[in-house]
């Protein structure tokens, strides 16, 4: 099987973080799943790329505790730190470009400038996000009471959880994680599984801005 895999004929792979074998868990730790074996296939060739092995529901179970945990921590961030750290994963997505777009291209079957365009539609809206994350506020209300003012503000709503298809593995996860964080919450992502490098690849990108900003890995 791994003499067939066609991961070593595309050097930008690596450069996000991939190997010929995956985990197909990103937890901020270990990284590791307990589901069975799957290959990643491009609709180019109908070749395999890599092999992928995916969670389980004791994985799932474990991802979702991490989420809670850390919703408690990432709540109590001021919104315009939190949006910091939406705008630096925005950054760090524009360093990668090349290299995600490629990958969605030879993963998804895209041509290479729709590939880049949905990597900038999540940029796009980690710009838009952090903007939001310093001009959000509640109404200060009349109150029928004398002395008495109402105060209206929002309150995250805890784990968010996204589920995307194969048509667009990158940019759904940005036009929900980027507002979803700002918010407060936590998100949970479980991609396409024949899109799972892509997966993969942006939430490496994405733990790694948070493990700069020293945000707890759920």
């Amino acid at each position: 099987m791994t003499s067939e895999l066609e991961f070593s004929k595309h050097s930008f792979l690596a450069d996000l973080g991939l190997s010929m074998h995956v985990q197909g868990v990103q937890d901020g730790g270990a990284n590791t799943a307990h589901g069975k074996d799957i290959q990643t296939v491009s609709p180019h060739n109908n070749k395999p790329i890599a092999t992928i092995r995916l969670a389980n529901e004791a994985d799932y179970e474990h991802c979702i505790s991490l989420c809670m945990e850390a919703q408690v921590e990432w709540r109590n961030k001021p919104m315009p730190v939190r949006g910091d750290v939406v705008r630096e994963i925005g950054n760090e997505l524009r360093r990668h470009k090349d290299a995600l777009g490629r990958l969605i291209a030879l993963e998804n079957g895209k041509i290479l400038v729709e590939g880049l365009g949905e990597v900038q539609e999540f940029i796009d809206m980690c710009d838009f996000a952090c903007g939001l994350s310093r001009s959000i506020g509640g109404k200060v209300i009349p109150s029928e009471r004398a002395e008495h003012m109402i105060i209206e503000t929002w309150n995250p709503l805890g784990v968010v959880g996204v589920i995307s298809a194969f048509n667009f593995p990158h940019a759904v996860l940005g036009w929900n994680l980027a507002l979803a964080f700002i918010c407060g919450n936590t998100v949970i992502w479980k991609g396409s599984e024949t899109t799972g490098l892509i997966t993969i690849a942006t939430a490496n990108i994405v733990q790694k801005v948070l493990k700069q900003f020293g945000v707890h890995p759920g």
